[in-house]
């Protein structure tokens, strides 16, 4: 059946479909010898579809792992600044996975990799809303800054829906923990929201994503594959 590069790409554990675009876009991808456009279509069983020349058949398997992503790294494949990657902490995982979202470099947490490019889909697109729960730890005037966070609020011109805001616990030096639930996922998100709030964020961890929390086993660094009813609860067929 013919598929669109970028679908057919990313079913084939390559990288996401924003990914692929970006190579077709850039002339890495062909289809029978001959660079690929985007929007083209191609059929593995009788097209030779290759990136970088190499060709590609699809993965052998899906997965999705769960990464206790430390402070100081990105959230990509590889990077131009030659700054540590997520890529590196799971090189050893058998199967090549990419980042199913983001999570800046100053931020730690629950972060998923994976080869499945309609989980991707699911977990990334704004349409879905899969809620994300981070604690953040944030100094300044806490009452009026918590007024702030729970009242409608805009970035980049889009409206808000209202975040879950809850102070979980004070720590010594003024500093305050907070569970802050967003639905959306914009870039730096949460930061930038306290910061229209006048509090600073000095710590940041993701610790729920949809249904799934992150394992207080793993440590900063490392990771572990969902167990199938994990998996089953974050694409929706657990409620089936």
């Amino acid at each position: 059946m013919r598929e669109r590069l970028q679908k057919l790409l990313s079913a084939c554990g390559v990288g996401s479909r924003r990914q692929m675009e970006e190579f077709i876009r850039a002339g890495r991808v062909t289809v029978n010898g001959r660079v690929a456009g985007l929007g083209e279509s191609a059929d593995l069983s009788v097209d030779t579809v290759a990136v970088d020349g190499v060709p590609i058949r699809p993965a052998e398997r899906t997965a999705c792992l769960m990464l206790h992503k430390p402070r100081g790294y990105v959230t990509t494949l590889s990077d131009e600044r030659g700054r540590p990657t997520v890529a590196e902490l799971v090189k050893d995982f058998n199967l090549r996975v990419w980042p199913a979202g983001r999570l800046d470099m100053d931020s730690e947490g629950l972060l998923l990799l994976t080869n499945d490019g309609a989980l991707t889909q699911r977990l990334t697109h704004p349409s879905h809303e899969v809620d994300k729960e981070y604690e953040t730890w944030v100094t300044g005037d806490l009452a009026p800054g918590l007024r702030r966070l729970r009242a409608p609020m805009s970035l980049d011109g889009h409206p808000l829906r209202r975040p879950g805001v809850r102070v979980l616990r004070e720590e010594p030096g003024g500093v305050h923990v907070l569970s802050v639930v967003i639905h959306e996922g914009r870039n730096r998100q949460v930061r930038r929201m306290c910061q229209i709030a006048g509090l600073t964020v000095v710590r940041l961890i993701r610790v729920r994503e949809g249904s799934l929390r992150l394992d207080p086993a793993l440590g900063p660094g490392q990771w572990r594959e969902l167990t199938a009813d994990e998996l089953a609860a974050l694409t929706g067929e657990g409620k089936k």
